[in-house]
C-alpha cells in the first residue's frame, strides 16, 4: 500500500514542505513518483519516518540522522536507545508539567487575593528546566550552518548563571506575548513589535538571523507539534501568535 504525500503529512503531523526537504537532501525519499508529479510513500518510508521523527524529538541533526539511517546499525537496538531517552524526556515534561501548575496555582491565588505576586522559593520556577543549551532547531543547523556554529560557540561559553538567565529571559517573553495575544493586541501592534525586537536581540547573542531565518524560526514554533504544544500550554493559539509577529517583525526590519 502507498500513501501520497499529503496522508503522510495528514498522519504524521510534518508538513509536506518539510517532507519535500527531505526528500532533496536524501533523508527520505518517496518509495516512487506518480505521473501526476506526486510522492507517495510506503510503509518502510513510514517506519524510516518515525526514526526520523524519533531523532529530531531528541535533538539529533539531520545529517547525524542521516547517518544512523545508513549505518548497518541494528534498528531495533537504536530504537531501545531512543526509548530508554522518551522515558527519560517524559519523566523531565512531567516534572516541567508540575512546576508550571504550581505557577498557575500561586498566579490564581495571588489574583483572587489582589495581592503582588509572591515568590518564596523562586527556584521553583525552574524546576525540570534543561539550561544547559537552548534547543535551537535542527533545520536550522542544515540550512544555516554558519549561524549553527556561531550559536554552538556562544551557547559552549554559557555559566550557569548565564544559562539560569537564558530561562528567565525565555519565559519572561512568552508571558508579554501570551499577555497581548489575551488582549487582543495585533502582531503590528508598536509593543508587540517592540517585544519581538527584544527577542531577536536575545537571539543575536548566539545567532544572527536573516530576515527568512527568524521567519524559519517562527513557523517551526507553529509547525512542529512538540513546540506548537509547548507554545499552547501557556495560552492556546501562542504558537501562531509568535510566529505571525515575527513575520511581521522580519517583513519591517530584517528585509
Amino acid at each position: 500500500m502507498a500513501w501520497s504525500i499529503a496522508d503522510v503529512a495528514r498522519m504524521s503531523g510534518v508538513t509536506s514542505r518539510t517532507l519535500r526537504h527531505y526528500d532533496e537532501i536524501g533523508l527520505l525519499p518517496p518509495a516512487r513518483i506518480g505521473s501526476n508529479g506526486h510522492r507517495y510513500y510506503e510503509e518502510a518510508d513510514l517506519l524510516r519516518l518515525q526514526q526520523i521523527l524519533l531523532m529530531r524529538e531528541l535533538d539529533v541533526g539531520l545529517r547525524e540522522i542521516r547517518a544512523v539511517l545508513e549505518s548497518r546499525i541494528d534498528q531495533v537496538a537504536v530504537l531501545r536507545e531512543h526509548h530508554r531517552r522518551l522515558l527519560v524526556e517524559r519523566d523531565r515534561l512531567e516534572m516541567l508539567a508540575r512546576t508550571v501548575g504550581r505557577t498557575i496555582a500561586a498566579l490564581e491565588e495571588d489574583r483572587d487575593n489582589n495581592d503582588m505576586v509572591k515568590i518564596n522559593r523562586p527556584e521553583n520556577l525552574f524546576e525540570g528546566f534543561e539550561p544547559s543549551r537552548p534547543r535551537i532547531d535542527a533545520e536550522v543547523r542544515e540550512r544555516w550552518p554558519q549561524a549553527w556554529e556561531q550559536s554552538q560557540q556562544a551557547v559552549e561559553k554559557m555559566t550557569a548563571e548565564d544559562a539560569e538567565q537564558y530561562q528567565r529571559e525565555v519565559t519572561a517573553h512568552l508571558i508579554r506575548m501570551a499577555e497581548f495575544m489575551a488582549a487582543g493586541t495585533p502582531v503590528a501592534d508598536v509593543a508587540v513589535q517592540a517585544a519581538v525586537d527584544a527577542q531577536y536581540r536575545f537571539v543575536c547573542r548566539y545567532w544572527s538571523p536573516n530576515a527568512a531565518a527568524f521567519k524559519g524560526m517562527g513557523q517551526y514554533f507553529a509547525d512542529d507539534p512538540q513546540s506548537r504544544a509547548n507554545l499552547d500550554k501557556i495560552a492556546d493559539g501562542l504558537a501562531d501568535y509568535q510566529r505571525d509577529a515575527m513575520v511581521c517583525y522580519a517583513d519591517a526590519r530584517l528585509s
